[in-house]
C-alpha cells in the first residue's frame, strides 16, 4: 500500500515525509483493518515532524483524523463496509486510576493514533474497534475528517472551561479547531470574541459571525467569562488571561506550548481566575460532539490534497495559508 512515512532521522523543512509503498497491515485481536478515505491534517502532526513533540518511532505514518471502510476485522457492531472515524486517542490500558475515575484522556498508558501507533497517511489503517466511531451518514468524508480531532478537541475545550450558554467566550487563535467550535458557541447563544494574528483567519471569523475580532495582539473590548487558546504560544495564554472577569476561566488547547512569560500575579490570576489544560479527549466526548455536529449540520472548509501531496498539507497548516481544515485523500 501508498503511504506516507515520517522518518525523524531523515526529515528535512518543507520535505517531512517520504511516499513509500510497504506491506498492508494484518489485524489483531481487537483491531479492525480500514480502508481510508480521507485523513485530517492536524496542527498535532506538524509538532510531530518538526520535533516540538519527542520521536518515540523511528519511521511513523502520521495522520490521526481518519475517515475509513472495515475491510478486516468485522464485529456484530461493526460490520464489513462500516464507515467509521478514528482520532488521537487510540485506546487505553483501561487499568490505572484515571481509566477507573471516568478520565480516560488522562490514562498513564496511552496509545496515539499517528504517533505511538501508524496513523492514515496511507490506503490503508490499523485500528482497535473499541476506539472507532460509526459516523452520521449527514457528514460526508471529507467534511467529517477535521471533526475527529480539531473538532473534538475543540468540544472538550469548551468543556474544560466551563463555558454555559449566553456567556462571552473568547477565542485566541482561529484555526480549524476554533472555526468548528464557533457553531457550537453560536448554538449556546454566546457571544464570540476572536483575537488572531492572520488576516485570513480573522475574515473567516468574521464570515462565520463572530461578535466580534481583533489582531494577536488587540484586547476585547469587554471582559470575558471564558476564554480558549489554540495557537501553542504562553504570550497567547497571558493575552487571553488578561480580557477575563474575575471568576473566569482560560483554556489551553495545545498539546505543546512554547516558554510562557512572566505576568503579575495581582492583576491578571488574582480574582480567581483560572488556567487549566486541555488533555488529549475521553470517547464520549467524541460520540457527543459527533452527535452535535450531525444536529447542527458542521460542515468545516476545506482543502483537499494527495497522499502525494501530503507534505504540501503540513506546509498549509504551519504557514495558514488555507482557510478551515486540510484533508488528505489517498
Amino acid at each position: 500500500m501508498k503511504t506516507a512515512v515520517f522518518a525523524s532521522a531523515n526529515s528535512a523543512r518543507g520535505q517531512f515525509l517520504q511516499i513509500q509503498d510497504v506491506p498492508r497491515p494484518r489485524p489483531e485481536s481487537g483491531q479492525v483493518l480500514l480502508r481510508v478515505v480521507a485523513c485530517g491534517v492536524c496542527r498535532t502532526d506538524l509538532h510531530i515532524v518538526e520535533g516540538d513533540l519527542p520521536p518515540i518511532q523511528s519511521r511513523l505514518i502520521p495522520g490521526h483524523q481518519i475517515v475509513g471502510e472495515i475491510v478486516e476485522g468485522a464485529t456484530a457492531e461493526l460490520p464489513l463496509g462500516s464507515r467509521v472515524g478514528v482520532s488521537w486517542m487510540g485506546g487505553v490500558d483501561g487499568d490505572c486510576w484515571y481509566c477507573h475515575h471516568a478520565m480516560e484522556n488522562l490514562c498513564d498508558k496511552p496509545t496515539f493514533t499517528g504517533y505511538t501507533v501508524n496513523g492514515g497517511y496511507a490506503e490503508y489503517a490499523l485500528a482497535r474497534a473499541d476506539f472507532t466511531f460509526p459516523l452520521p451518514p449527514g457528514l460526508d468524508d471529507v467534511h467529517v475528517a477535521p471533526l475527529l480531532c480539531a473538532g473534538i478537541i475543540g468540544f472538550r475545550s469548551l468543556r474544560v472551561a466551563g463555558v454555559q450558554h449566553g456567556e462571552r467566550v473568547g477565542l485566541f487563535g482561529f484555526g480549524s479547531s476554533a472555526s468548528l467550535a464557533i457553531t457550537i458557541l453560536q448554538s449556546w447563544n454566546c457571544e464570540i470574541y476572536v483575537a488572531t494574528r492572520g488576516e485570513s483567519h480573522r475574515s473567516l471569523a468574521s464570515s462565520l459571525g463572530a461578535t466580534w475580532v481583533g489582531k494577536e495582539d488587540e484586547m476585547p473590548p469587554v471582559p470575558l467569562d471564558r476564554a480558549i487558546t489554540f495557537a501553542p504560544s504562553g504570550k497567547v495564554v497571558v493575552s487571553a488571561l488578561s480580557s477575563l472577569r474575575k471568576g473566569g476561566v482560560v483554556a489551553i488547547n495545545a498539546i505543546h506550548l512554547d516558554h510562557m512569560p512572566a505576568f503579575d500575579y495581582d492583576k491578571l490570576l488574582w480574582g480567581e481566575r483560572q488556567i487549566r489544560s486541555v488533555a488529549n479527549m475521553t470517547r464520549q466526548d467524541a460520540r457527543d460532539f459527533l452527535k452535535i455536529a450531525h444536529e447542527l449540520n458542521i460542515r468545516p472548509q476545506v482543502t483537499v490534497f494527495s497522499l502525494e501531496d501530503a507534505n504540501k498539507a503540513l506546509l498549509a497548516v504551519k504557514e495558514e495559508t488555507e482557510h478551515g481544515s486540510s484533508v488528505i485523500v489517498p
